[in-house]
């Protein structure tokens, strides 16, 4: 790394990653929309099909992501993620071309979602793992901020797009920009001239199954590392069954047109772009630290609005609430992948991202399925009280743990024990 201080947004290689990132995360969301499109009008796919589809890409996380970590700590990481967007482009594209050639099946459909899934999680355990390559340990709060908040305007501009390019060339062709997104991302990586610290070559190197263990008691064992991956795995669980019963209640519950029902939950990703650009200006004004715990034990309180949302202008409870849980999470999410990146050591980063990925992103698919069986028995709404009180519980888990006797997150390597202060 240079010794220069520019600032992230001066700094030609992160731009590049940055830019490349974004383009990328635009084209997935149109996915996000067009994808479950094509098997519903193209292949005529039931809803339990269309769950299974979802479910093909989540679970990438519970197969991968702790493998993906000792991979990604063995290899270049920038060749990494340049090889997983050319798999991408060749994944994604098939649909297109497949759906062109009157060969497209549900089942390509299946394999397309579990493969760009397991890619997407040896790209963003790469990915992560990659940036302090580019910046400077105090940068890593600057340059995160800046990623999530252009991965939040990403979920806005992506369906939206979506929408559009369906309307227009239909939902099989659609996919193509998302193919193609992959193209942009593999080249602005390609362009980035930046070198990795070279990796010591080891007499005897450990087993595959030594090194995953070896992230994940990283996490176990820094109490900050195991209360927030407590925090985002018990977040995600409840968020999961927001995300997924909020279009069911929206639309039956409240008669919502499906047009503004995307518009709502385009809300909640503009709360994420505000999280991204302010959490920087409250790192430094509230302590990195406090504002993790802050955020999501005060800041979220409003997501408790969501289930009392109603019709005709109560609907913008839904909304209201939805960009409060956003905002916090995501200022809360940008310090502690601060804190993880500059004070993990370099050789053990990629282990252990995946092994907190693979616990906070593997609780989805579970929470996923509480969520529809809670449904069921107890109603939408009922359920989205269960799960907007879950949600604001989680904080609880930052509340009590040592982030609480501190004002600043520490972005160097630990030298000492961390302050005790209980346990969640």
């Amino acid at each position: 790394m240079g010794t220069t201080r520019q600032p992230p947004h001066r700094r030609r290689d992160f731009l590049l990653l940055w830019g490349g990132q974004t383009v990328s995360e635009i084209g997935s969301q149109i996915s996000v929309l067009a994808l479950p499109l094509v098997a519903v009008v193209v292949l005529h796919a039931s809803a339990f099909q269309v769950g299974l589809l979802s479910a093909a890409g989540t679970s990438a996380y519970l197969l991968v992501a702790l493998p993906a970590g000792a991979v990604v700590d063995r290899v270049a990481k920038r060749r990494l993620m340049i090889g997983c967007n050319l798999g991408l482009l060749a994944v994604v594209g098939s649909v297109p071309a497949a759906h062109a050639a009157g060969v497209l099946t549900l089942g390509q459909l299946y394999g397309v979602a579990l493969a760009s899934g397991v890619l997407s999680v040896f790209f963003s355990v790469a990915y992560q793992s990659y940036l302090p390559a580019l910046l400077e340990r105090e940068q890593l709060m600057d340059g995160n901020g800046k990623l999530a908040a252009s991965q939040s305007a990403a979920q806005i501009a992506g369906p939206g797009a979506g929408a559009g390019l369906v309307s227009l060339v239909g939902a099989a062709a659609a996919v193509t920009a998302d193919a193609l997104s992959f193209a942009v991302s593999a080249l602005s990586l390609a362009a980035i001239r930046a070198r990795e610290p070279e990796k010591a070559e080891a007499a005897a190197r450990p087993t595959l199954r030594a090194q995953i263990g070896a992230g994940l008691n990283h996490v176990l064992r820094d109490p900050i590392l195991r209360n927030a991956v407590a925090f985002n795995g018990t977040a995600n669980f409840f968020v999961i069954m927001v995300e997924t019963l909020g279009p069911v209640f929206l639309i039956r519950s409240l008669d919502l047109r499906p047009g503004l029902v995307g518009l709502l939950l385009a809300l909640g990703a503009a709360g994420g772009v505000a999280g991204g650009v302010a959490a920087a200006p409250l790192a430094r004004r509230v302590g990195s630290a406090r504002i993790s715990w802050v955020a999501m034990t005060v800041l979220s309180l409003p997501g408790l609005l969501i289930p009392l949302a109603g019709r005709g202008w109560a609907v913008l409870l839904f909304g209201a609430g939805w960009i409060s849980w956003t905002f916090a999470s995501t200022v809360t999410g940008i310090s502690l992948t601060s804190y993880r990146q500059a004070t993990c050591p370099p050789e053990l980063l990629g282990r252990v991202s995946a092994a907190a990925r693979w616990i906070t992103w593997g609780t989805l698919p579970l929470g996923g399925l509480a969520g529809g069986a809670l449904a069921a028995a107890l109603g939408v709404r009922a359920t989205l009280w269960i799960a907007v009180a879950g949600g604001c519980c989680a904080g609880l888990w930052l509340l009590f743990s040592p982030l609480r006797r501190m004002r600043d997150i520490p972005l160097g390597r630990l030298s000492g024990p961390l302050p005790a202060a209980g346990a969640a």
